[in-house]
């Protein structure tokens, strides 16, 4: 360890809130596109966060929030279902990660890898990211995700998302230090400071709401068919989370996929998960920016992710604080998911190209074109409650092809072989 475990509270703390800085524009951003309380994000990032640390037995030092992956079932389930149905899903989603991490602890991690290879990860992850770049258009140029109302208008959207955008782009590849993990915050500062500028931002809620509120919860409720929208997707943020923890163990040198083991981080992810949707929140993933906070800062002392998870838990708390980032407008947020959205597509790319899965050979150029098809064309099959479509069916359209098609025994996930 580079940093001894015992240093003085005071350092702790202050390297907890600079982790939680470097997370807070995406763990906001998620609930606020899918019309989720952030208050309520921010409590069930910080639940999750130490649920994780507890069943971790605390040695990874990483941060858990709101994950994009699940952005677009969410609002697909939402519209049909309402958000009570859609939280139900996110428990039954965090189910899943609990038993692919008791599976993991029976055979091992190589069952991952077997169950889901890249060919199988890459084109849902391209689908999640493709699919929603309509609402990421829509909302850049002023509309509702939706594109059903012009909640800006065109030329005044279009004169704060690009300037957002712009920033975003320019702190992620100019930055230097710190600053450089803050470019969602950095995009989203401009975009407001300009939204003021232009006269778009309501001030009524904040100035109404109180400075002390308990955060807006909601109870799950339990529909067949929002969880078949939501359960599906939680297999590509389950590489995403294998991805994650091998990442900090190389940033810390130790292998976390041995100890604690995968099958624990999986059950803290989980439970997070889980956690989330009993009380109204998003579900919850590792946050790679925080990841790269670590390793900048050479601060691998798990306990600033506890003072992280206490801020959150109290700034959710803070009502004022809620109601100014229910106000930022449309365009604002549009802007940034213009390059969010694109960013999720190309780690699908990036999994097909750094594992070299030979589209030339029928079988992998069959799963990732269904895949991609219905995944971004919104396919839908079955009837009524029963009925699948979009990601929730490309997720296991490819997951049945990889396990009808022959030939696709002899991939070897190397990532886990060599951390396993």
């Amino acid at each position: 360890m580079s940093q001894a475990m015992d240093e003085p509270l005071g350092r702790q703390a202050l390297a907890g809130a600079q982790m939680l800085f470097v997370a807070f524009g995406a763990l906001v951003l998620m609930p606020l596109i899918t019309g989720m309380d952030p208050n309520v994000a921010l409590f069930t990032a910080g639940i999750g966060t130490l649920l994780f640390q507890l069943v971790t037995k605390r040695q990874v030092p990483v941060f858990l929030a709101s994950s994009f992956a699940f952005i677009a079932p969410i609002i697909a389930a939402k519209g049909e279902f309402g958000l009570p149905a859609v939280l139900g899903g996110v428990v039954a989603a965090g189910l899943v990660y609990i038993l692919l991490g008791f599976a993991v602890r029976l055979k091992g991690p190589a069952f991952i890898d077997r169950l889901l290879p890249p060919v199988v990860i890459a084109p849902v992850i391209i689908s999640i990211g493709l699919a929603l770049s309509p609402v990421a258009v829509n909302m850049a140029m002023g509309k509702a995700g939706d594109g059903s109302a012009q909640l800006v208008p065109y030329e005044t959207a279009m004169l704060i998302s690009m300037p957002a955008l712009l920033t975003t782009l320019l702190v992620a590849v100019l930055g230097k230090g710190l600053f450089r993990l803050v470019p969602i915050l950095a995009g989203v500062t401009v975009g407001y400071g300009l939204s003021l500028a232009f006269g778009v931002v309501d001030t009524a809620g904040i100035a109404a709401a109180p400075w002390l509120a308990m955060p807006n919860f909601v109870a799950p409720e339990f529909h067949l068919g929002a969880i078949l929208f939501m359960v599906p997707v939680a297999l590509a943020p389950a590489i995403e989370h294998i991805g994650g923890v091998v990442a900090i163990g190389g940033v810390t040198g130790n292998n976390f996929i041995k100890k604690p083991g995968l099958h624990r981080t999986l059950l803290g992810d989980g439970l997070a998960t889980s956690a989330a949707g009993l009380f109204g929140g998003p579900p919850n993933t590792t946050y790679a920016e925080v990841t790269g906070a670590v390793m900048l800062t050479k601060n691998y002392n798990p306990k600033i992710m506890t003072w992280a998870a206490v801020f959150a838990i109290v700034l959710a708390f803070i009502g004022k604080f809620g109601a100014a980032l229910l106000s930022i407008p449309v365009p604002v947020m549009g802007g940034i998911l213009c390059l969010l959205f694109g960013s999720i597509a190309v780690v699908g790319l990036s999994t097909l190209i750094r594992h070299q899965v030979d589209l030339s050979e029928a079988r992998n150029l069959i799963i990732v074109s269904v895949t991609l098809v219905f995944g971004i064309g919104g396919m839908m099959i079955g009837y009524g409650e029963f009925s699948l479509s979009g990601i929730s069916l490309c997720a296991i359209i490819a997951l049945a092809l990889n396990l009808v098609l022959p030939g696709g025994e002899g991939w070897k996930n190397k990532q886990i072989e060599e951390n396993g």
